[in-house]
């Protein structure tokens, strides 16, 4: 589900009344209501919502689809209050749009740190960059699979710090020791997380 392009994104907002009707048909159970949503409010809130908090295209399409499908999910919640159905449907993106952003800058995050460790001395070659693992779903269950092959205490480590954001000192604090010492800790749990990464 792409931007539609014959719906521009500074159209003026649909009338109350069509709006309603439209929202009836698709709490009846009418899927082509759905795509008349699309048709009016697509492009917008691409446009105005998603793409100016996920500036990545692919990632921003994503949450557009998200966004109708979630809208579609809970179209039973929803009451016009007076106003356009396109301000509830831009409250679901802006929402979307702020959690992937938070976990594709987590998986951002992880993988700098564990490109910018040394090569295994023990093997000599680099391991396989994750940039190269084209489906973002198989690079987080990766990730995953290797932080369970790590000792608990470097796993914790990582969570904590890169995919968590917490502070040093509260990552320091939660493990019990020291901020210094929580640095070495990372430090080789990073390199530890680089010579499993990719588990399989």
């Amino acid at each position: 589900m792409r931007p539609p392009p014959q719906a521009r994104a500074d159209a003026p907002l649909a009338p109350l009344d069509r709006e309603q009707a439209v929202v009836d048909r698709l709490k009846s159970g009418d899927p082509s209501a759905l795509g008349e949503l699309y048709e009016w409010y697509g492009e917008r809130i691409y446009r105005q919502a998603i793409l100016p908090r996920l500036p990545v295209v692919e990632l921003a399409e994503d949450v557009l689809r998200d966004t109708f499908r979630l809208a579609l999910e809970r179209i039973h919640q929803y009451a016009p209050q007076g106003r356009s159905v396109f301000f509830w449907l831009r409250r679901i993106a802006i929402n979307r749009a702020l959690d992937v952003h938070r976990a594709h800058s987590r998986q951002a995050k992880l993988r700098d740190a564990v490109e910018q460790e040394p090569y295994s001395h023990t093997t000599g070659t680099p391991s396989p960059n994750p940039d190269q693992v084209s489906d973002r779903a198989e690079t987080r269950a990766l990730i995953e699979e290797t932080l369970v092959l790590l000792n608990p205490r470097y796993a914790l480590a990582l969570r904590l710090r890169l995919l968590e954001d917490k502070d040093r000192e509260e990552c320091a604090r939660v493990l019990g020791v020291s901020v210094g010492n929580f640095d070495v800790i990372l430090h080789r749990a990073t390199k530890a997380f680089r010579k499993k990464y990719p588990p399989r």
